[in-house]
């Protein structure tokens, strides 16, 4: 179809690939892209097909400023049932007293708590980025580093893992508003009841980013948070294999600043088809196929380092207690950024991240980032990840054969098929 010369009603009734081929032929390749990867960066996953749908949705099209009851819309009955169906379920899941799922993002998620309770110049205090907090946690190129002080507490040079001793010390001393724990490079359990008791003993609030891990604590395999902390967020789209976005959890008291934070605050009408879909994850995340899924996420972390381990890498703390490792590369001739882009060669996708105490830049760095939500998705199972960590080794290797490695990434994809079924992004017949 040429698209200048259809006429109103055939654009109407159109489908993607009629209106926009090149879109549609994009996305489809990157469908196939996905089905030919081993997927192994951390913070991604592949979303179930109900959650597509549901972003897909006609609540696309709804304007709805304000929140269930409250908006500043018409026509709001329906997507009044669907967030509150949302915040419903997101309550139950985690037991937590409040829900805003509202956030487009999880950085949306950080920024509007430190709105909530925090005025520019406050003190945050938080784990470092380069050794496995976030952006958000008061980096200096970050908002979060700009509108606030920041107070970063790091690892033990000796375990990798926090020093609680140490958090304690330059929380007495800096005496922040709020206390952030949990990141996005840290493998080890976020210990939040320890985390409290320093929060009460120099009266700071206690914010958990648990982005990461919240699919494990959904299946009662992490501590949950939300019994320690004051305000607790999430993405929906990494352990939780929801749609891309964001949502907070916190204490009643705080619910009317955190929900002002949001909306006036930070963002307008409320994405409400993604909401939809942030309903659906929740529903998911209840049932005991879910939690069998994550417990296989575990196992496979850990087969996946242990095959690591014994083709000679190093991780960084050993191992892990969630779904994420941390290759050290310090032993190796390839950097961070060289593993990344040889792995790519073999269709490993993989993240360069920085490890503690890295002498390399970020754009560089001296470790991988590994993950097994979305291979665990596709079926993956402890044998495949040792496959796989056999196959990254030998990628890493001086005398690594690419083509051979390869092949041996191919098998595994055709083994457990993506999305099997779907024709991709053509008009349905």
């Amino acid at each position: 179809m040429a698209t200048t010369q259809a006429t109103f009603e055939e654009l109407k009734h159109a489908g993607l690939d009629e209106i926009d081929p090149d879109i549609a032929a994009l996305l489809a390749k990157e469908l196939e892209r996905q089905r030919g990867q081993i997927e192994l960066i951390a913070s991604e996953n592949f979303t179930w097909p109900a959650v597509l749908e549901a972003v897909g949705s006609v609540a696309t099209n709804k304007y709805a400023e304000g929140y269930p009851g409250r908006r500043y819309y018409g026509g709001c009955e329906v997507i009044d049932e669907i967030e509150q169906l949302a915040i419903d379920r997101a309550k139950e899941l985690f037991g937590a007293e409040h829900a805003n799922v509202q956030p487009h993002a999880g950085a949306q998620t950080n920024m509007a708590v430190y709105a909530a309770v925090m005025e520019p110049g406050d003190t945050l205090m938080a784990l470092r980025l380069d050794q496995g907090g976030h952006l958000t946690h008061g980096h200096k190129v970050n908002f979060s580093g700009r509108l606030y002080s920041v107070v970063h507490y790091g690892v033990s040079p000796e375990t990798l893992t926090v020093d609680y001793d140490d958090v304690l010390a330059k929380a007495k001393e800096a005496r922040p508003k709020v206390i952030v724990c949990g990141g996005s490079a840290y493998p080890r359990t976020v210990e939040t009841d320890r985390f409290r008791a320093i929060a009460d003993e120099v009266g700071a609030l206690l914010l958990c980013d648990m982005a990461h891990f919240a699919g494990l604590v959904a299946a009662g395999l992490q501590p949950n948070p939300v019994e320690h902390c004051d305000f607790v967020t999430s993405t929906t789209h990494k352990t939780l294999a929801g749609p891309r976005a964001g949502f907070i959890l916190c204490r009643e008291e705080h619910a009317k600043a955190v929900d002002s934070a949001v909306m006036p605050g930070m963002q307008g009408g409320p994405l409400e088809h993604t909401i939809a879909a942030k309903a659906t994850c929740f529903r998911i995340a209840m049932t005991d196929a879910f939690r069998s899924y994550q417990a296989q996420i575990r196992r496979n972390a850990d087969a996946l380092g242990e095959a690591l381990l014994e083709g000679g890498l190093a991780l960084v703390t050993g191992g892990t207690d969630t779904h994420l490792l941390l290759v050290d590369l310090r032993g190796s001739e390839l950097t961070g950024k060289a593993a990344e882009e040889r792995l790519h060669e073999i269709d490993v996708t993989v993240n360069r991240n920085t490890i503690p105490f890295d002498e390399r830049s970020p754009f560089v760095t001296s470790g991988i980032r590994l993950g097994t939500p979305a291979m665990t998705m596709r079926g993956f199972d402890e044998g495949d990840f040792r496959e796989v960590g056999a196959i990254i080794c030998e990628a890493l290797s001086e005398s690594a054969d690419l083509d051979g490695l390869r092949s041996r990434v191919a098998a595994l994809c055709a083994k457990w098929p993506l999305y099997d079924g779907f024709r991709g992004y053509t008009h349905y017949a």
